[in-house]
């Protein structure tokens, strides 16, 4: 098909790949304990209906965890096999009142459909969806689609499903549909993602609560010192100031300090922490943040020195680090800076690797011309992430033959993983044409 032809196709798909995205938004899948996980059945069987529907052999899979969708069709002869990535499962909706809609049923103000998933990431499921109606029978190239279905809950089962089906898996080029755009107008390939750390530190200072007026004033209470022994993270900058983590600079693309602050929702008046430029800061440099704290409810708390505190710590790794050498460095310093003899006891939730990209050979090639074509012109940008996909270091390992494409639908303004998570319909229809473009791409550059 020509682009012309691509183009005019997505065009007229695009109303039906509109209600088909709503009707995934409205199934509530989040693969969380304490949820009810039918509907992630239901959203797994939804994905592989749709998948059905675009002529390719699929199955729900599973290994031990949230149901995953499994789609093939063979390559024309000589053609090359493209893996398309994405998930069907959602964050939790968070607080019900900071939502101006309801979070499950998709709703359009100003352009852009507000709803969980809707961005994240069940429109990379959409946008893989619209490529394959787009060519219908005239598909140039073979394709695995993967819908894995519990990303947002850490990918537990994930090294099992891929192992458990990897020669169905084993592909020339994977486009993984799970990140964003710079800007509205401007695509991007991601290049750089940071890993992840998350902690938990429980500080000890007595064996039970007492008093804390017959007992305050020698006896230090679990919560302050807590407080203390987290402000020892960061230096007076905000700088991190764990010795032993990764960090470099250099990071190519400008982030204009006002356009940050605005996207951010950052306050009058509230300084930005650390130093160096904003995208060394959240591309290749560590964080850490304080995710929270078990302690005693402002309306519950008695007058007493609380024995125990807890808190969750949330480390960004920096391109080029080690999840385990991390996280040893952050158990030592916390260990090291216990205030007043506390006891404190460093245990580890999860952990997941950075991952850098070599954006160049004829795949990439193949996808910042897809992207021109989609958007009228634009260059596309070469960007960091400071989130976190670790198992793109997997698929790295696992394929290291093949070219990673780490794409995706969210712009500056989604609110992923937030209220009000929103998808841009405008931009939604460039990149379903996009992805239809790079396979057309990928079929005349690498069929042999």
């Amino acid at each position: 098909m020509t682009e012309s032809e691509l183009r005019d196709t997505i065009a007229r798909e695009m109303p039906g790949v509109r209600a088909d995205l709503e009707r995934l938004v409205r199934i509530p899948g989040i693969a969380f304990e304490g949820f009810d996980h039918s509907h992630v059945e239901r959203s797994a069987e939804a994905v592989a209906e749709l998948l059905r529907g675009c002529g390719l052999d699929t199955q729900v899979v599973r290994h031990g965890g949230q149901p995953a969708v499994i789609g093939r069709k063979p390559a024309p002869p000589g053609a090359p096999t493209v893996l398309l990535y994405a998930h069907h499962d959602v964050q939790p909706t968070g607080d019900p009142a900071l939502w101006e809609s309801d979070p499950f049923e998709p709703v359009e103000r100003d352009g852009r459909l507000y709803g969980r998933g809707a961005a994240d990431d069940k429109a990379g499921v959409m946008a893989h969806v619209a490529a394959l109606r787009a060519f219908g029978d005239q598909l140039p190239v073979g394709v695995v689609v993967f819908v894995e279905g519990e990303e947002e809950y850490g990918s537990d089962s994930l090294d099992a499903i891929i192992q458990a089906h990897l020669d169905e898996l084993r592909s020339d080029v994977i486009v993984i549909a799970d990140s964003g755009n710079w800007d509205i107008g401007q695509p991007a390939l991601t290049t750089s993602l940071r890993g992840l750390v998350n902690l938990f530190v429980e500080v000890k200072v007595l064996k039970s609560a007492v008093h804390s007026g017959m007992f305050g004033g020698p006896v230090p209470d679990a919560l302050t010192a807590l407080v203390r022994l987290l402000g020892t993270l960061h230096d007076d900058d905000g700088e991190v100031a764990v010795d032993g983590l990764v960090g470099r600079e250099g990071a190519s693309v400008d982030y204009p300090e006002d356009r940050f602050r605005f996207e951010a929702g950052m306050l009058d008046g509230v300084s930005l922490i650390g130093r160096g430029t904003i995208t060394d800061r959240i591309w290749t440099k560590p964080s850490i943040a304080v995710l929270g704290i078990d302690a005693p409810r402002t309306l519950e708390a008695a007058n007493a020195l609380q024995a125990t505190a807890k808190a969750k710590v949330s480390i960004r790794v920096a391109p080029g680090d080690d999840p385990k050498s991390v996280y040893a460095a952050a158990k030592a310093h916390l260990e090291k800076h216990a205030p007043w003899g506390a006891h404190v006891e460093v245990t580890l939730e999860s952990d997941g690797d950075p991952s850098v990209i070599d954006a160049t050979g004829p795949g990439f090639d193949a996808a910042r011309a897809a992207f021109r074509s989609a958007w009228d012109g634009a260059e596309p940008v070469d960007m960091g992430v400071g989130g976190s996909i670790p198992f793109i270091a997997t698929f790295q390992e696992l394929f290291p033959g093949a070219t990673i494409l780490v794409t995706g639908v969210e712009d500056p303004h989604s609110a992923a993983h937030g209220p009000n998570e929103s998808l841009h319909l405008g931009e939604f229809e460039r990149v379903c044409l996009a992805e239809a473009l790079l396979l057309k791409n990928v079929a005349e550059t690498l069929t042999k």
